[in-house]
């Protein structure tokens, strides 16, 4: 391999680790933490089938824009357009996107000022209006890439602690090796799974991938998302072990202890910084993600009407931003919000990925060396089968819920 090409996948790499860290955030954090603290090794399953299922989809969302220039929410669009140009099929992806970010918002501010809370006594409340107001004054300046790198790499260094804390736990190979590869969902574990799938497999970061993959190579773009992805899901299995060693219910505190023990009192700060880093800069992805997904799925990607500056643009990432805002200012508890933010959206996930499986199989897109081969259906299938069997799982379980609480 020539230096030129060593370079390029070594770009490639750097580049596609925008999605890793786009869901190493506090839903991450949280949700892995606490199946970890709760039920052990027995949904490490859940995280290796959730990477997969992301590499998978995000391989297919950015074969879209590289074969075709077209990112996902406009091919899309393009594939389901009907009469008099409505697009019954794309405004109800972007209106589901537009929630998912919404609900991701919350956890995304909740998440960041948990972590500043856990170095500094300051009100909540103001936290919360001041990380709104700064996310708001990034995104209205369009200086999000400077500061997104910084806090990436904060965030890195957060999961390079709980990766060197796992391995110093020593956990029992066989046990971690049985939760691998042996699917079971234990009692009361149905939203812990969808919170797992839900952030690993983030359904905004389709739309983001797409963007990505512009200008990329079909070999080099899978090479730098395999890489990257897996790295995040290793990642997020490393928060799962320290979360076994909790013994049982998650509290921040309990985390950074655990850590401290293991690699000193810098540890805790680590976590500390990285919770602010990962939300913040979250909090600026969400909202983004929504304006550009309902740009390229309703509005059209072209025009001034839908420009980075234009009122429609805006209009979407400030409601997204204070939907998060207000959840924050309601002063409710953070860590059941990360979690049930990620299980709305593992609800969400089979929507996106049915469209995305049906596209990838349109030959007048695509062409014919475009669309998917049998063995790229065949496990698209079983990931769309798994999402949507997940999915039901959580909405027959929150229905029963819901009558019991009706009847009780």
């Amino acid at each position: 391999m020539g230096r030129a090409a060593t370079v390029r996948r070594l770009l490639n790499i750097l580049l596609w680790s925008v999605i890793a860290a786009a869901f190493i955030g506090p839903g991450t954090v949280t949700t892995c933490a606490q199946a970890g603290s709760d039920f052990g090794f027995a949904l490490a399953w859940a995280l290796l089938f959730s990477t997969v299922a992301c590499i998978v989809l995000q391989e297919a969302a950015g074969r879209i824009t590289v074969l075709t220039g077209h990112e996902l929410g406009t091919a899309i669009r393009q594939r389901y357009g009907g009469p008099a140009g409505i697009n019954q099929v794309a405004t109800l992806l972007a209106a589901g996107v537009v929630l998912g970010c919404a609900a991701y918002q919350a956890g995304n501010l909740l998440g960041a000022v948990a972590g500043v809370r856990l170095v500094v006594d300051a009100s909540p409340t103001l936290l919360t209006v001041v990380c709104g107001a700064g996310a708001a004054a990034l995104l209205a300046t369009g200086s999000t890439r400077w500061i997104a790198n910084i806090l990436g790499g904060l965030v890195a260094v957060m999961g390079v602690a709980f990766l060197v804390t796992a391995v110093r736990l020593a956990p029992d190979a066989g046990a971690l090796l049985t939760g691998l590869l042996i699917p079971r969902i234990p009692s009361g574990s149905t939203v812990l799974v969808l919170g797992l799938v839900g952030t690993t497999v983030v359904p905004y970061n389709l739309f983001l991938g797409s963007a990505l993959a512009r200008g990329s190579r079909l070999g080099e773009m899978r090479w730098g998302l395999v890489l990257a992805v897996g790295g995040g899901g290793l990642i997020s299995l490393g928060v799962l072990v320290v979360g076994t060693a909790l013994g049982g219910g998650l509290a921040y505190e309990r985390l950074g202890a655990v850590l401290g023990a293991r690699l000193g009192s810098g540890a805790e700060w680590s976590l500390a910084v990285g919770l602010f880093a990962a939300g913040f800069s979250s909090a600026i992805t969400a909202p983004l993600a929504a304006a550009i997904a309902v740009r390229t799925l309703v509005g059209g990607a072209e025009g001034p009407q839908w420009s980075e500056r234009s009122s429609r643009f805006r209009a979407v990432w400030l409601g997204v931003l204070l939907f998060g805002v207000g959840f924050g200012v309601a002063g409710v508890q953070p860590i059941p919000v990360i979690i049930l933010a990620q299980a709305f959206n593992g609800l969400l996930l089979p929507l996106v990925a049915v469209f995305l499986w049906l596209t990838m199989n349109d030959r007048r897109l695509l062409g014919d060396h475009g669309v998917n081969t049998f063995g790229q259906n065949l496990l698209m299938g079983v990931i769309v089968a798994a999402c949507l069997a997940l999915g039901l799982r959580g909405l027959v379980a929150a229905a029963r819920n819901a009558l019991a609480l009706l009847g009780g």
